[in-house]
């Protein structure tokens, strides 16, 4: 494919849902969202808010204030022990951090550590590939290193049995916690082990999430990863069937020849990459996936380097999964277009054209670089909120919009990009609905 392939998306996607950290090592995570030394010890201070006392507590901390918690702590140690407070009051704000991530229905259920909120799988992802482990007959998964438990959740509500195994023991307890709280102990076992003595031949399939951070952050090569992708892929080439849960962000050279690698989004940001294998799966394919459409995009190979021309009417920005897959080529053909420039991932065609695998435009102005003219146009369009997106460009959206001084009660958006490698600005809005042509409208897509 063309050099095209070469780039990422602009949002931070290996930043978001990093796998939990508390693998192969003991994470030693309070179970409050502070880290004090004369705190209790994490295990027991957990097992104290499962107490009734405890459990009275939490359920009274729903909807408390953060911006109030001296004045909180302050009236709840009045009549329970101090330690027992400070760990609901850090159990109540870690709740309300999962929100997010579990919605509120299973969030103010569930149990969390520090860690786990960060690092574990939004559901609509753990969802997703639950039910393509349903989808193939799957009905029992050995999930390794499975932290608070959010994948295995979704793969026992799925109708899948799960033996999930942690090492840390505040991990796996909560886990464990989470499990019952959700009703779902009768389809999940919950183990304290190293995943390396596991054996899992049992199991339909095998799940693996390996710590991608360590003491300095972030982890970005996959040998460094816990347990290392080497050791992942031969416990998943030892299973019928496995998926393996890595960074989105993986050069594609390192990814083993037996798997099919999956990019998932979700929301438009990119979430993780998985190396699926076994029956089923076809090996050395490239897939994208765009929640919550559940669009995927598959090619059994890497399609060839798309076209590059003039900017026409209509402009694409592919799905930062669809760019991670190296399939931008793809939604060029389909869409009958070409590319601004052989490294930039922006799609062009004279046409309209509606994908679930990317975001168009109508394009009204094409400017070479100039702020002056960019002013100039703007306050005669009377345009007030400008939407300013970038790519092959190393002007800060903030900068640009301080320096355009906008008033007016128009919007726009403005690509900062290159053209046949000439720093361009391309001014435009988004498509609306009944401006699109729709010619591409089935959710799943296969190209050989």
């Amino acid at each position: 494919m063309g050099r095209v392939n070469a780039l990422a998306p602009n949002d931070p996607s290996d930043a978001s849902d990093p796998s939990p950290s508390s693998r192969l090592r003991s994470s030693g995570d309070p179970i409050a969202a502070d880290d004090r030394s004369d705190a209790p010890d994490p295990l027991a201070a957990f097992q104290a808010l499962r107490t009734p006392e405890g459990t009275g507590l939490l359920d009274g901390l729903r909807s408390y204030d953060p911006s109030q918690e001296l004045a909180t702590a302050t009236r709840l140690r009045r009549s329970h022990p101090a330690a027992l407070v400070s760990a609901a009051l850090g159990q109540a704000r870690l709740r309300q951090r999962a929100v997010a991530k579990f919605g509120a229905e299973d969030a103010y259920r569930m149990f969390f550590t520090p860690n786990g909120v960060e690092q574990a799988t939004r559901t609509s992802v753990a969802t997703h590939r639950a039910r393509r482990f349903a989808a193939g007959g799957v009905r029992s998964v050995a999930d390794l290193c499975c932290g608070i438990g959010g994948d295995a959740i979704a793969l026992a509500r799925a109708g899948i049995r799960v033996l999930a195994v942690d090492r840390d023991p505040l991990t796996a307890e909560v886990a464990r916690a989470n499990a019952v709280a959700l009703g779902l102990d009768g389809l999940i076992e919950v183990r304290c082990a190293d995943v390396a003595g596991v054996d899992t031949s049992s199991y339909d399939a095998v799940f693996v999430d390996p710590a991608r951070r360590g003491g300095r952050g972030r982890i970005f090569d996959p040998e460094a990863y816990s347990p290392p992708l080497s050791w992942a892929t031969g416990a998943a080439l030892a299973a019928p069937r496995a998926a393996l849960k890595i960074a989105p962000g993986i050069p594609h050279e390192a990814i083993p020849a037996q798997a099919e690698a999956e990019w998932i989004s979700d929301g438009g940001d990119v979430k993780e990459a998985v190396l699926w294998f076994g029956e089923g799966f076809a090996a050395g394919s490239y897939r994208a996936t765009v929640l919550p459409a559940g669009a995927t995009l598959w090619s059994a190979s890497p399609p060839p380097a798309p076209p590059v021309g003039p900017v026409g009417r209509y402009l694409y920005e592919p799905d930062g999964a669809v760019i991670r897959a190296h399939l931008v080529a793809d939604l060029v053909e389909r869409c009958e277009g070409r590319l601004l420039d052989e490294t930039i991932a922006y799609i062009t065609s004279d046409e309209p054209y509606e994908s679930p695998y990317t975001s168009g435009y109508e394009i009204t102005d094409q400017l070479p670089f100039n702020m002056k003219k960019l002013k100039a146009l703007l306050r005669e369009r009377k345009v007030g909120v400008l939407t300013v997106k970038k790519r092959g460009s190393a002007v800060e959206p903030e900068e640009l919009r301080r320096r355009m001084k906008l008033q007016g009660p128009e919007s726009a958006t403005v690509f900062l990009t290159r053209v046949a490698g000439a720093p361009t600005m391309l001014i435009g809005h988004p498509l609306t609905r009944q401006a699109r042509s729709v010619r591409s409208s089935a959710y799943t897509c296969e190209s050989g």
